[in-house]
């Protein structure tokens, strides 16, 4: 069932609306604009909010620029609830990104038509932003997704103040195995890196992405560094578990090296800083030998394994 926030101080308002759209929605209802914005910060899943223009303290033309601002709220449809019915009010709400208009007093049936089309609108952009974000071979997170996730996400943890784990890993002697035994089976070995790594990444708080070529990135919230790096860990020795041949020359079986950091944000820390990290943990693993994880923890102090 597809979510709605109502954000509106009048309570006769609010509960008419409720009234409308509850038997085909499932709908949340803030009565101040602070309220609405924590709501719509904290969720981020909802697929429409409808808001009253006139309300004290923070009208809804600001409420909308500050969700206009927000990463986890700009693509969030919004329709403004009005009795003003001057030009410049409504060209003023579009402008600042508000899909539509429903003028007081309203009628049901225009609301249902209305909060029905802009949900399908939005289902329909999700679905077509899914398969953008989506990687063909291996059915996970592509590079786009993991770039305005990792957003997200990381102010999340900023907020929270929640231990962030980034890590980067790829397959050992990559080019070695697609010149020995061919590109489709190297897509194989991806597809099947993908895979195990998902099952191992499978929580609301963990994240995997295919970052390019033979290279994943992934980012878990809330463990500790010993949590992430015991994590890894058994990822790494999972996918050499799958006992896929490898160039002898190289190595018996395919294998992965990662490396890896846990910090915990502060405002004003940038994400790409600690990927460049986790980037060098990697280098590091596979400076140390390879089919090892190398992480840094919340001290910057490194471990190794083996």
């Amino acid at each position: 069932m597809e979510k709605i926030l109502i954000v509106d101080d009048s309570v006769v308002q609010a509960t008419q609306l409720k009234k409308i759209l509850e038997d085909e929605y499932e709908i949340t209802v803030a009565q101040t604009p602070i309220d609405g914005l924590r709501y719509a910060s904290e969720n981020g899943d909802f697929s429409l909010i409808l808001m009253d223009v006139v309300m004290p303290g923070m009208d809804g033309f600001m409420l909308l620029k500050k969700l206009q601002e927000e990463v986890v709220t700009r693509q969030t449809p919004v329709i403004l609830i009005t009795s003003l019915s001057d030009i410049e009010s409504e060209q003023c709400g579009l402008m600042l990104g508000a899909v539509d208009y429903i003028a007081k007093p309203f009628h049901p049936m225009i609301v249902k038509a209305r909060v029905q089309t802009h949900i399908k609108l939005y289902k329909y952009r999700r679905q077509v932003e899914y398969q953008s974000m989506t990687d063909q071979l291996t059915g996970i997170a592509n590079r786009r997704r993991h770039d305005r996730y990792s957003e997200m996400k990381w102010q999340e943890a900023v907020r929270l103040q929640a231990p962030f784990s980034i890590c980067m890993f790829d397959i050992d002697k990559f080019k070695v195995y697609n010149d020995t035994f061919g590109h489709p089976a190297g897509d194989r070995v991806i597809a099947e890196v993908a895979r195990v790594a998902a099952e191992h990444l499978r929580r609301s708080t963990d994240f995997l992405a295919r970052y390019g070529g033979e290279e994943f990135v992934a980012f878990l919230m809330g463990d500790s560094s010993e949590k992430a790096f015991a994590h890894l860990k058994r990822i790494r020795q999972a996918i050499e578990d799958l006992q896929m041949p490898h160039n002898p020359e190289v190595s018996k079986w395919v294998t992965v090296s990662i490396g890896g950091v846990t910090v915990v944000p502060q405002l004003g820390d940038d994400y790409s800083t600690y990927l460049k990290i986790a980037d060098a943990m990697l280098y590091d693993a596979k400076r140390f030998g390879r089919n090892c994880v190398v992480w840094a923890d919340e001290k910057m102090k490194q471990q190794r394994e083996r």
